[in-house]
């Protein structure tokens, strides 16, 4: 295949980056159709959102005391599950000593999933199941008469032997009602003691042995569609969880009794467990076969929505303190569309400042410059506002900072560009030359200075929290749309104007002017080229002499001596020429 000439190449450059700036134009236009908008997302300093304020209490305690540590790792979890759940730019902050409040501010209107996720304890165990029937409380008269009550006449076994009913628990499960209004959670009882609770919907209630596994066995979770035992996808969602070491040693033989129970009897509801979470039964498989491995997946009537909220809570751990909503309303925004207009005017004078800059330094070159800071612009606003349809990405005050910041480190590529340009004209090589050997020179340097800038904004990203992140992602951000822009706008717009007769005559406010630029040229004349370690008078320098004789005595200097220089008009024979 043969190769592209650099003007084809550009012309097909140029074309991509318009297919590009209309793809995404097109991108935000369909977002629209789905509820989406041509603007931004805010972020809680521009937009205002919701503010609650959490009441501790510390989980299985009678004292009710709450420490710092307990709060920095509530304050911690809590953070973990709002940014899992797709909410950016959220603030989670304490406030130790008067009342030992957790302050949860999301931009926007907070979900009922969102509200969910930041109360919910996310306690986790897994009990055996001892008996289970249905959720409704058993009728008076169907109650087991006292003499006919459990009465345990040896030590239980195992976590599933019998003998842990005894007759005062076979009556609290009898008489307790899991329907509505009537299901109150067991998350605070012993763990070492087996317990009666509820399901989740109610509809079930159990007498449940003692803990065997908590949520500090878990390792990692996971969502994810359910998989029969042939690997077909069944549609349902479910959540993986996997355990840690002395996890998967228990979990396995924990599967172990439970199957060798349903071998003896599948009716009986001791081969099951029940997973728990916050006091209430999530699930209550039996037990199929020994998982030897730690891995296993709780299934029900999940949607995708809320399958990843439970995966999120087990993968981030339970909170050390349970939370109640002590208050929630709506806060406007610290900063407002005023501060926002500033940023913006800032960002306006710093364009036009640079833009002056261009045309004093660069004459006609300005504009491309201008040109393509523009074209950078668009495409970080559309990316921008695509990132907060897909990502729930929103800009906050320090991210019009990052981009207010960009605008230079966008501009300093092009000035390299423009001055490798500027220094192969001055090394006396035609204007069209010059740029494509500039851009082969330029182009390396670009892309280590975007590498290291990338590589700080991901560095910031990752350690950094609350608003300084929006600063590091803009700045990232915009380091690859100046990458895109320099490749597919700035060095293609520079080549074709190259070819013509302004650009490439090198015209005196053109930018590119050879006499400007002090040049010298290759080609002496009379069959003579100039040899690079020769010394030279440019044209500048000449005329700058004018009539005081520099030229002659330049020229002169240039005829002065005895070389041998090599002339093109046959192939592999030397000419000697003496001056």
């Amino acid at each position: 295949m043969a190769k592209r000439s650099p003007l084809t190449a550009a012309r097909g450059a140029l074309v991509s980056m318009v297919l590009l700036m209309i793809v995404m134009a097109a991108g935000i236009f369909g977002t629209t159709q789905a509820g989406g908008s041509w603007g931004p997302k805010l972020a809680l300093d521009l937009s205002g959102g919701t503010q609650m304020i959490l009441s501790p209490k510390v989980n299985g305690s009678q004292n009710e005391s709450v420490s710092q540590e307990q709060l920095n790792q509530a304050v911690e979890i809590i953070r973990q599950r709002v940014d899992g759940a797709g909410v950016s730019e959220a603030e989670v902050t304490t406030s130790f000593g008067s009342g030992n409040n957790v302050v949860v501010s999301v931009p926007g209107t907070i979900s009922a999933e969102t509200r969910a996720l930041i109360q919910a304890s996310a306690n986790m165990s897994f009990r055996p199941v001892l008996a289970s029937g249905s959720g409704a409380a058993t009728p008076q008269e169907s109650r087991t008469p006292d003499d006919k009550l459990p009465k345990p006449d040896a030590e239980p076994k195992d976590n599933s032997d019998k003998n842990w009913i005894t007759a005062e628990l076979q009556k609290e499960y009898e008489a307790k009602d899991c329907t509505a209004g009537h299901n109150e959670d067991a998350e605070n009882q012993d763990p070492g003691k087996p317990i009666v609770a509820c399901s989740t919907d109610g509809t079930e209630k159990y007498i449940l042995g003692r803990v065997e596994l908590s949520g500090n066995d878990i390792a990692t979770a996971s969502h994810s569609q359910e998989s029969s035992g042939q690997g077909v996808t069944t549609g349902r969602w479910g959540v993986n969880i996997e355990f840690k070491d002395q996890g998967v040693t228990t979990f396995k033989d924990v599967t172990s009794r439970l199957n060798s129970i349903r071998g003896q009897n599948p009716a009986d509801p001791r081969s099951r467990f029940a997973i728990m979470l916050d006091g209430k039964v999530l699930s209550s498989p039996t037990s199929q076969a020994v998982i030897s491995d730690g891995k296993s997946q709780i299934t029900g009537n999940f949607t995708e929505d809320q399958a990843k909220a439970l995966a999120d809570q087990l993968k981030y751990g339970a909170l050390p303190i349970s939370f109640s909503i002590q208050s929630e309303q709506q806060i406007s925004a610290t900063l407002g569309s005023e501060q926002l207009k500033v940023g913006l005017l800032t960002g306006l004078i710093g364009l036009l400042l640079v833009f002056i800059y261009s045309l004093f330094q660069y004459r006609l070159l300005g504009f491309v410059t201008m040109a393509s800071l523009i074209v950078a612009g668009i495409i970080s606003y559309e990316a921008i506002v695509l990132l907060g349809w897909a990502l729930n990405y929103r800009l906050s005050l320090a991210g019009v900072a990052g981009l207010i910041v960009a605008i230079g480190a966008t501009a300093d590529s092009f000035i390299v560009y423009f001055e490798r340009i500027r220094d192969e004209i001055r090394a006396g090589r035609t204007i069209p030359s010059a740029v494509n050997h500039g851009w082969k020179r330029a182009s390396r340097t670009i892309l280590a200075s975007k590498a290291v800038n990338l590589l700080a904004a991901v560095v910031l990203y990752v350690v950094s929290v609350g608003s300084v992140k929006g600063f590091a992602f803009t700045l990232g951000l915009t380091a690859i749309a100046d990458l895109i822009v320099v490749y597919l706008f700035t060095h293609p717009t520079l080549t074709l104007l190259a070819n013509t007769r302004y650009f490439g005559k090198g015209y005196r406010h053109s930018g590119l002017s050879p006499e400007s630029l002090g040049a010298t040229p290759l080609y002496r004349g009379a069959g003579r080229f100039r040899k690079p370690d020769e010394d030279y008078v440019s044209i500048a320098e000449r005329r700058r002499a004018g009539g005081r004789g520099t030229a002659a005595t330049a020229g002169s200097s240039c005829r002065g001596g005895s070389r041998p220089i090599t002339s093109p008009r046959s192939a592999g024979t030397s000419w000697t020429r003496y001056g």
